[in-house]
């Protein structure tokens, strides 16, 4: 899970439980268990990782570094200090940086990763892959992780739990599998497949 800044987030990379809060008062735990051990499904992603590839969100680096001991290029990025100091532990190499700011190698990346969640960042998947496809190279792809059918697409105002009572709101999504196509056409990207492991659901996208 990505880029949620703060203490907060923060302890949920170092394992300890945390959710988010919805305005309607919903929960939805997070997997923190996940985001620090190899977790089943992650071979969906690495598999297809053949060349370098920017893993945005990366948060405590377990693909990030579990590429890098394939011996591919492999660059995570995330706007938390504590997530990339864990995934240079992992021996994964990652940048502190917000994902919209100027990324290297922007236009010539084989890959880029949306796992965990990260679709999303910012609240706009739409706006994200828009971003996310001005990283890869003309034949390059974004994998992304997504909601089980059904889910559709979902924006809502959440904040991070466990935390200070004047902890800050911000706009979070969710993408089924069954609206990606529709989010991938708006980011000038299309679907090349889509597949399950387990309980996760994973899609390859490409330029149009």
């Amino acid at each position: 899970m990505p880029t949620l800044a703060g203490h907060e987030f923060d302890l949920g990379l170092l394992g300890h439980r945390c959710w988010l809060e919805l305005a309607t008062g919903e929960r939805i735990e997070l997997p923190v268990e996940r985001w620090t051990e190899p977790s089943e499904g992650d071979d969906v992603l690495l598999d297809a990782c053949s060349g370098p590839t920017i893993d945005l969100g990366c948060g405590p680096g377990r693909l990030t570094a579990a590429l890098a001991g394939r011996g591919v290029v492999a660059l995570g990025v995330d706007s938390s200090r504590t997530a990339v100091r864990l995934t240079r532990h992992r021996g994964g190499s990652a940048l502190h940086r917000n994902v919209f700011d100027r990324l290297p190698g922007e236009g010539r990346w084989r890959h880029a990763l949306l796992a965990d969640g990260n679709i999303g960042i910012g609240g706009d998947p739409a706006a994200l892959l828009r971003r996310t496809a001005r990283l890869i190279a003309p034949d390059g792809d974004v994998l992304v992780e997504l909601e089980p059918p059904g889910h559709g697409l979902r924006h809502e105002r959440v904040r991070l739990r466990p935390g200070h009572a004047d902890v800050a709101w911000f706009t979070w999504a969710w993408v089924g599998v069954d609206a990606i196509a529709e989010v991938a056409v708006r980011a000038g990207l299309r679907v090349d497949w889509t597949t399950r492991h387990g309980h996760r659901w994973f899609a390859r996208l490409e330029r149009r």
